[in-house]
């Protein structure tokens, strides 16, 4: 070896040595203040805690995943603490480490199994929402935000879910071409939430269903529901997917979220579902499709047949009901109608709604004698209906109001001393309530 390779062996040599030596050193430091860092921030003590974190995170930040779940804590604290001081400087200088913190995340552990670089971006846009408010709301908050949804699915964080819907909407009031997006944003992020709402492993299903409720109203009164921006955004889509029976019944359910089954795109999305495979919705879609066309008969059938496609007995009553619905609002038919209804009863005996449609058929009937009081004991199956029915919060309301309506219509206490039937009953005694009601009731005198 010549000496000229000596010397660059030996400066090799010594250069590595050297770095060694430092590798060592930073790694002693940062053992150091990691600790510092852990026992600070573990025990609130923030404002001490910044800077041992701080030099962590610009020295070895492939160290260890807590110097950013640690740091997101620490640099939340010290931006509400800017913001309170209204020093708009050190929010700023706070909120750029912040972003330069996820962006490292990203870096070294984007491929943690429960923390991986989609929910980092969800985290990235939350926290430009909460600390940048009046800033601009910024495309590209957009974007990260839509870039969690699509990596995380149906694991999506509650608050990116909601903030994304939110952000769309004001992007729309912005700007009316956004709204193709902004509905397809808000179902997308809204059909999560059902999943969510609807698993029972999920701690936070409650939540889920909430924010889903919210965002439903927010969607309503967006201006982006109306039936023919509607009809405008799908027209020629549903055309050229005919055969798409996936889009077809995702347009459908949207149109019926929405109140808009009336419109011609939401006919030919039904028929066209209906004919590639049917299912409960396509089915629901042809029933309505019939109802406006005045077949009531053919809707029934639809009915029907959505009935038994379905295995989910709730959504089962549901439909059940729709069937009394015609019988009793199209057909005039109350046997038929109550038939139904009782058979809605069998799969969800919990659904009010069905019971006082019972109630209302019975208030409805008349003369099921040629004597008078006795026609009056309809009000006394129809109020025993009622009375189950407001067991149903979402009806109760209505129940009490129709109770309160038709309780003064029963026989008075004079009415039944004198009437040898009822008299022979006496108050509280059980009598069944004649004609095609035929139903057992309790004797009671309408209240004074």
């Amino acid at each position: 070896m010549n000496m000229k390779m000596k010397i660059v062996v030996i400066l090799v040599s010594l250069s590595t040595l050297v770095n060694t030596a430092k590798a060592q050193d930073m790694s002693e430091q940062c053992r150091v203040n990691m600790s510092l860092m852990n026992e600070l921030e573990r025990n609130g003590q923030f404002a001490e805690a910044f800077a041992p974190w701080k030099a962590v995170f610009e020295e070895c930040p492939e160290a260890g995943l807590a110097i950013y779940q640690r740091g997101e804590r620490i640099l939340h604290w010290k931006l509400n603490q800017a913001i309170e001081r209204g020093d708009m400087e050190a929010r700023d200088e706070y909120f750029e480490l912040l972003m330069r913190m996820y962006n490292k995340r990203i870096e070294h552990f984007g491929t943690h199994r429960t923390f991986p670089a989609p929910r980092i971006l969800g985290l990235k846009g939350r926290d430009y929402i909460r600390f940048m408010q009046g800033d601009g709301l910024s495309k590209q908050t957009y974007k990260w935000l839509k870039q969690s949804i699509e990596g995380m699915g149906d694991a999506t964080d509650l608050e990116v879910l909601q903030q994304f819907v939110i952000l769309s909407n004001r992007m729309f009031q912005e700007n009316p071409e956004h709204a193709p997006a902004f509905i397809d944003d808000y179902l997308k992020a809204t059909d999560i939430l059902a999943r969510q709402a609807n698993n029972p492993e999920n701690p936070h299903a409650e939540i889920a269903s909430q924010v889903r409720q919210r965002l439903d109203e927010m969607f309503i009164h967006s201006g982006a529901a109306d039936c023919e921006t509607l009809d405008t955004i799908y027209a020629e889509a549903v055309n050229e997917n005919l055969d798409d029976l996936d889009f077809l019944n995702q347009v459908m359910a949207f149109y019926r979220r929405v109140g808009c089954v009336e419109q011609e795109v939401f006919f030919i999305a039904a028929a066209a579902a209906h004919r590639i495979q049917p299912t409960v919705e396509s089915a629901v879609g042809g029933a309505l499709v019939s109802i406006q066309r005045g077949n009531h008969a053919r809707a029934i059938e639809y009915y029907e047949e959505a009935t038994r496609l379905s295995e989910d007995n709730i959504e089962r009553s549901n439909l059940q009901l729709d069937v009394a619905m015609i019988h009793f609002n199209r057909l005039n038919n109350y046997s038929r109608a109550r038939a139904h209804a009782l058979r809605a009863l069998e799969f969800n005996p919990a659904n009010g709604r069905a019971h006082f449609l019972i109630g209302v058929l019975y208030a409805r009937t008349r003369d099921i004698s040629d004597d008078p009081v006795i026609n009056k004991t309809v009000f006394w199956a129809a109020v025993d209906r009622f009375v189950r029915a407001r067991q149903d919060a979402t009806i109760a309301d209505e129940a009490n109001n129709m109770i309160r309506l038709y309780s003064p219509h029963f026989p008075t206490r004079e009415e039944i001393f004198f009437h040898p039937a009822l008299n022979a009953i006496g108050e509280g005694g059980t009598f069944t309530v004649g004609g095609w009601i035929n139903e057992r009731t309790t004797v009671r005198a309408a209240a004074q």
